[in-house]
């Protein structure tokens, strides 16, 4: 007997093989993208994995635009973890030379949050996640113009927050 996945009989018989073949893509941009946010590799994992597991499940309706669904689910799940993550107090070991990169992460989450939904998308969607401006257009299901002018508007909010791109570096 054959046992089908999270214990429910046939939920999954009909899930097409692309999600298998398309795993360690869809994979690679959902952990890029969290990455970019949270800086942890283990955390990074984490949230890929769950977005992934949340494709699954809806893959059905999301396919046709995997890779900016995933991007866009494991960012939101990498942001909601920063959050939690700094109402908890750091611990003695990440205190020292990783501090300063630390602030910077936090800074850069603090304005992608104050971004309008639309801008926030398209700036993680083409940045985080690297994603081409076709695919980064389909998830949210708007044209091609409108992801490239909420880009454009997105990145120069983040340079009027954040000062220029020189100002991060050491």
């Amino acid at each position: 007997m054959v046992r089908q996945p999270f214990g429910v009989p046939g939920r999954f018989d009909d899930v097409d093989v692309s999600f298998v073949d398309r795993f360690e893509e869809l994979y690679q941009v959902a952990y890029r993208a969290s990455f970019a946010v949270l800086g942890s590799r283990a955390a990074a994992q984490d949230c890929a994995q769950e977005a992934l597991a949340r494709a699954l499940v809806r893959w059905r309706t999301m396919s046709g635009h995997a890779p900016a669904w995933c991007a866009r689910v494991s960012t939101n799940l990498a942001l909601d973890r920063a959050r939690r993550d700094r109402r908890q107090p750091l611990r003695p070991t990440e205190i020292g030379s990783g501090e300063a990169i630390a602030d910077r992460r936090r800074d850069l989450v603090d304005a992608l949050r104050a971004l309008p939904k639309r801008q926030r998308e398209a700036v993680t969607l083409r940045y985080l996640a690297d994603l081409p401006e076709a695919e980064a257009a389909s998830a949210p299901g708007c044209s091609i113009g409108t992801i490239k002018s909420a880009t454009s508007r997105g990145l120069d909010r983040l340079r009027a927050d954040l000062g220029p791109a020189g100002a991060w570096e050491d």
